[in-house]
């Protein structure tokens, strides 16, 4: 075997571990990934129970239920088209209140109810998560 032969064959070999490396990081990083729905698309969704997401919308005025507990919080999201039940357990943000945007991470449990481990609420009166202020866009456009 030449030397030019040797060094295209350590060539492709790199390139193959290379590839290989990238899909296994790929395939990591599918895993983990939360992926952003609204109401609409959540319900809309197939197989997405279990499945790490966020949900984003507008906490429903008049929906916030404190338990007994002190520690756990039920309220709904909307997009304005459709609502989703949210259950969480800690302690909210701050900024959280009714009629404001809102990012649930956690995933979709028993009779359709969003298991939020986290809440991101927004920072102030005027911002809003872009998932979320694009999907509200969408969900108003569809109502016209």
């Amino acid at each position: 075997m030449t030397a030019k032969n040797q060094r295209l064959t350590l060539v492709l070999l790199a390139l193959a571990a290379v590839a290989v490396a990238a899909l296994l990081a790929l395939s990591a990083l599918r895993d983990q990934a939360a992926f952003f729905y609204s109401p609409s698309d959540l319900l809309a969704a197939r197989d997405v129970a279990g499945r790490p997401i966020r949900l984003g919308g507008m906490v429903r005025g008049g929906s916030v239920r404190k338990e007994a507990d002190g520690v756990t919080t039920r309220f709904v999201v909307t997009d304005n088209a459709r609502d989703v039940a949210v259950l969480y357990r800690g302690i909210l943000p701050d900024l959280f209140r009714e009629k404001s945007g809102v990012v649930a991470e956690g995933a979709l449990g028993a009779g359709g109810i969003f298991v939020a481990s986290n809440i991101l609420a927004k920072h102030d009166e005027k911002y809003m998560p872009p998932e979320v202020k694009g999907a509200m866009h969408e969900t108003k456009s569809l109502e016209r």
